[in-house]
């Protein structure tokens, strides 16, 4: 049963240095046509599996930037997806956006199109820095648009932040983190900077032009990123997501319990009836296969008992709350111990696990090290 579609827009007006997500500069694409396919997708998939998609809660538009679109392109991609989306369980209907991009007749539109939360990609209140990253907003942005966004009747607001970014001291970080709680947005987003490869940063880092925090200081942001987070009454539910009471998102809990979605457009992932599977990332080709009728699937991988084991653990675990051993239990007709006894208790004696009858999940010496305990739970074949 499919409890969430992420819906992939692929076009920037500017590409971020750190991003390797499958995005294209807007002009001179074919983006109304792209939409359109998007629509065609969608009604395909429903009609091959109607129950599947019968108690969807949740919508994402991610990206790319689904604000580099004008306001006539949200409108019509919004009334595709209701038109071919069962919403009557959708409680949760998000938009990625860019501070610089979201006009209030965007915002009209989104709203109107029934999208309830924006997730604004900020990452950092240091002009220098956006510049490195190849932002191309200003702090004047962030205020003016969350202010806009409130004024047009959006409440449910998030921003993204980044740390361990090239040459960035811990001044700057606390700065920036003390900048975005005083928004007193209900819902915050953290991440550390991973250099992916074809990027602009992994270019630079190849060649050794890319200077970037010490693991220890990285570790010392992520430390001030919790206890500042806490002070503000923030309540931290997976690793790098904050939020106040019934804020936490909805849909990103989907992936993290290990749960199915649909995913559409290019490049796009979605793990329906036990199979993963992705598009064709490329636009031109993505919107071809779509309007001779066919699903955009370029690869499908069944999920073996092994595999979801492993994927109930390492996402699982990146929730505060970790991974419950009665889901466990009800998934697989076993124990979490059963599985992983003996990892379990070298992690508990190591202080980055703990565990009880309602099931483990990481300390918080462990959430320092998430990548290294999620990598224990690797079943051999």
């Amino acid at each position: 049963m499919v409890r969430g579609v992420y819906i992939h827009i692929p076009f920037c007006h500017q590409i971020c240095n750190y991003c390797d997500f499958n995005k294209v500069f807007f002009k001179n694409q074919p983006v109304d046509a792209y939409i359109e396919a998007l629509g065609k997708e969608m009604a395909m998939a429903v009609a091959a599996a109607p129950q599947a998609f019968e108690k969807v809660e949740t919508i994402f538009l991610g990206g790319g930037t689904p604000t580099a679109l004008s306001a006539e392109q949200i409108t019509r991609l919004l009334q595709l997806i209701r038109t071919y989306i069962p919403m009557a369980h959708v409680t949760e209907f998000s938009s990625e956006a860019n501070p610089d991009e979201l006009s209030e007749d965007k915002l009209q539109a989104l709203l109107a199109g029934g999208v309830n939360r924006l997730s604004m990609g900020v990452q950092s209140f240091d002009q220098g820095l956006l510049k490195k990253i190849g932002r191309t907003h200003s702090n004047e942005h962030v205020y003016e648009t969350i202010a806009l966004a409130k004024k047009v009747g959006f409440e449910n607001i998030s921003i993204d932040l980044m740390y361990g970014l090239p040459q960035q001291s811990m001044e700057q970080w606390k700065k920036s983190l003390q900048l975005a709680l005083d928004l007193e947005l209900p819902h915050y987003s953290a991440y550390s900077l991973i250099v992916e490869p074809k990027t602009i940063f992994y270019i630079q880092y190849a060649k050794g032009k890319l200077a970037l925090p010490t693991e220890d200081l990285e570790a010392e942001m992520y430390d001030a990123l919790m206890q500042e987070m806490e002070a503000r009454g923030l309540a931290q539910y997976e690793i790098s997501n904050f939020a106040k009471p019934g804020y936490a998102s909805i849909h990103n809990k989907i992936y993290w319990d290990n749960d199915e979605y649909a995913g559409f457009g290019a490049g796009a992932h979605g793990y329906m009836q036990g199979v993963r599977y992705s598009n064709h990332g490329p636009i031109k080709k993505y919107i071809e296969t779509v309007e001779k009728g066919e699903r955009p699937i370029v690869y499908q991988h069944d999920v073996t008992e092994a595999e979801r084991k492993e994927e109930q653990m390492f996402l699982g675990l990146r929730k505060v709350e970790g991974v419950s051993s009665i889901i466990y239990e009800k998934k697989f007709g076993e124990t979490i111990s059963a599985t992983y006894r003996t990892v379990i208790e070298r992690l508990v004696v190591d202080g980055l696990l703990e565990q009880d009858t309602s099931g483990i999940r990481l300390t918080r010496k462990g959430r320092f090290v998430g990548n290294e305990v999620f990598q224990q739970f690797l079943l051999e074949d």
